[in-house]
């Protein structure tokens, strides 16, 4: 069974009316990409709209992104993130989240990966992403390194 990111233990009380609408807008798409794996709602409601990619492993635009996270699905059917913060500042929303490969590896922090997403968003659409990550244990290591090495996009980290 998929993890369910309740969105009401990562929200801010001070954030704005629209800084609330993209941290909503970020945590729906985090639950169905990576937890749902439900790449054809995220193609209907995410889809139509620019999205600049900075993991330079991914191909540039939601297709990219959806390709690599459903390749990574095949590999890894029990695939999940866990949201540990949500950070939202006017039209940039950040996600700290421990993610996993397998559901027996949920909630143990020495396995997976630590990551850092932050996207930008206007007019309330995800339009740009960047992502740091932190293997935590041994096979994620090696399984980044063997991954992790073509660049596939021209935009730059920054």
């Amino acid at each position: 069974m998929a993890p369910t990111i309740d969105f009401d233990t990562v929200a801010e009380a001070n954030w704005t009316e629209t800084e609330r609408a993209n941290a909503e807008q970020v945590h729906r798409f985090i639950q169905l990409l990576m937890n749902d794996h439900d790449f054809p709602a995220v193609r209907e409601e995410f889809g139509g709209s620019v999205y600049t990619q900075h993991n330079r492993t991914m191909a540039d635009g939601l297709e990219g992104v959806l390709e690599s996270v459903e390749r990574l699905v095949n590999r890894f059917p029990e695939f999940s993130y866990d949201v540990k913060q949500l950070v939202s500042s006017g039209d940039t929303v950040i996600a700290f989240s421990h993610a996993t490969m397998r559901a027996s590896h949920r909630d143990d922090d020495r396995k997976g990966w630590i990551i850092f997403d932050m996207w930008r968003l206007e007019d309330g659409r995800l339009v740009e992403h960047w992502d740091s990550l932190q293997a935590l244990d041994l096979p994620m290591r090696l399984f980044q390194a063997a991954t992790g090495g073509r660049v596939r996009n021209s935009n730059g980290p920054f």
